[in-house]
């Protein structure tokens, strides 16, 4: 199915598990090759920023689905500064960074059927070959993917997601 991907979609997919890193995360989610997708020049990156969401407020509602949040943690009176002080004290300097964690190497079954529904949206938009319009795509359908659950928290409804790629695909064009 890769060879089917252009190299903006291949990318991403990589990028995931870059991305997965840096979040700590133990798997590579829908999420995670969602941002990705949107980090890369592409279609997917083209059409959020046609509905005013850029790749760092992307990421900003990714790391609030994994409780990351830096401004709802200091709400709650959590500095996060504060803590990484604390665990740098005891563990040594740079103890939280991404490069001391293992990187996820395993998708989740979400991730998967991500990249199952974007060969399917390839089918059905008549194209030849999968990019990262067709992941966002697939973020859509998918009705249970963190993916989906992430732009929805953005405010974003599947119809204008749609609208967007559609958008982005015509301009390119």
């Amino acid at each position: 199915m890769f060879e089917r991907f252009t190299q903006d979609a291949r990318d991403a997919v990589t990028r995931a598990r870059d991305e997965a890193g840096a979040l700590g995360a133990e798997r590579i989610g829908s999420e995670h090759v969602l941002l990705a997708a949107v980090r890369v020049d592409g279609v997917a990156q083209q059409a959020l920023t046609g509905l005013g969401i850029g790749a760092d407020a992307l990421a900003q509602a990714v790391r609030a689905r994994h409780g990351l949040d830096d401004v709802a943690l200091a709400s709650i009176g959590v500095d996060l500064g504060a803590v990484r002080a604390q665990v740098e004290a005891t563990f040594g300097e740079g103890a939280l960074d991404a490069a001391h964690r293992t990187a996820p190497r395993a998708l989740t079954p979400d991730a998967k059927k991500l990249l199952e529904l974007a060969l399917r949206e390839a089918i059905r938009t008549e194209r030849r070959r999968i990019d990262t319009g067709h992941l966002l795509l697939a973020a859509v359908r998918a009705p249970e993917s963190a993916a989906r659950a992430t732009l929805s928290s953005l405010g974003l409804s599947d119809d204008a997601v749609r609208d967007a790629v559609g958008v982005a695909w015509a301009r390119a064009a």
